[in-house]
């Protein structure tokens, strides 16, 4: 069937995840951080999803700004960085990621198409709010969809279900794009159309389902619908 509808998964796919750490490391003073940078944020990404999967598993759900502070606070401790102002300098630049390079002229291509476009993410509104506003993306998004409004995590089954609640399209009409392989594998299984944007060249994931095609970043999505 045609696609009518193209969904984004918001951090790491079009918002750099790395982008808060690596961009304080070059700021003056920041030695310390700038020798683990890498680390850090790879251990505040990873504790981020493993804190919201054991969350959605054991029904302690909390909104994702919290589990983003509460990744960091572990991912400081792992690289024995223990600086107050340090966090908040972090929290502050992780509210405003910077898209990635191609993200605007791809969403704009797809609006171009008159496709519907939007954003369905664990992350809280507010910080949604502001990395799509400091991102300069707004006016190519016809919504940015959150968790909060079922009060669980990816990949469960109710988040994908805030596509058709919104757009009232089968769910065929929809193409989902992902950089976490488990999300569009999740999406995969609820039966969109999944592209598993795949920019750190990973292994699949062995799950229930796969994603059905694999790129390294979005620049192509517009070719596919």
């Amino acid at each position: 069937m045609t696609i009518t509808t193209c969904i984004f998964d918001a951090y790491g796919t079009l918002f750099d995840v790395d982008a808060a750490a690596r961009n304080v490391a070059k700021e003056p003073g920041q030695s310390q951080l700038a020798a683990v940078w890498g680390t850090l944020s790879a251990d505040w990404r990873t504790k981020q999803l493993e804190y919201s999967w054991l969350r959605s598993i054991s029904g302690q759900h909390i909104p994702f700004w919290q589990v983003t502070q509460d990744a960091l606070d572990w991912a400081l401790d792992n690289n024995g960085l223990h600086d107050n102002a340090l966090r908040a300098k972090l929290l502050s630049v992780y509210k405003e990621l910077p898209a990635y390079s191609e993200v605007p002229a791809m969403l704009k291509a797809l609006k171009e198409k008159d496709l519907n476009v939007a954003i369905l993410s664990n992350g809280s509104p507010d910080m949604l709010v502001s990395a799509v506003r400091s991102a300069g993306i707004g006016e190519y998004l016809d919504d940015v969809l959150s968790v909060e409004e079922v009060e669980i995590y990816k990949p469960h089954r109710h988040v994908y279900d805030l596509v058709w609640d919104r757009f009232d399209v089968p769910q065929t009409e929809v193409l989902f794009a992902s950089s976490n392989g488990w999300d569009a594998a999740g999406a995969a299984g609820y039966g969109f159309g999944t592209v598993w944007v795949n920019r750190a060249d990973k292994p699949q994931d062995r799950l229930w389902a796969a994603p059905h095609r694999t790129v390294k970043d979005l620049k192509t999505i517009p070719d596919l619908v």
